[in-house]
């Protein structure tokens, strides 16, 4: 998974931001088989679903471990830990 780095800077952005939270999809609709995340988003299928429900501080917690998976080697490769 080669969007680690860009879903990191994008998590970053967010957490320093106000307002509305942008989602994280970037329109890569496949789930990874071995970490149950979104290939595109780093998302789990329950993040997807609940995400248009979710209020702004929740989102932002989901920007937060995003942004964690991010920085784990495993998952941003696409591997469990």
């Amino acid at each position: 998974m080669a969007v680690a780095p860009e879903l990191l800077r994008r998590a970053r952005l967010v957490a320093q931001g106000a307002g509305a939270v942008p989602s994280p999809c970037v329109s890569v609709c496949r789930m990874n088989e071995t970490t149950g995340l979104c290939e595109g988003g780093l998302r789990t299928i329950d993040e997807i679903a609940a995400w248009s429900a979710l209020d702004t501080e929740r989102q932002r917690e989901v920007w937060k471990l995003i942004a964690g998976r991010a920085l784990t080697p495993a998952l941003s490769r696409g591997e469990r830990e």
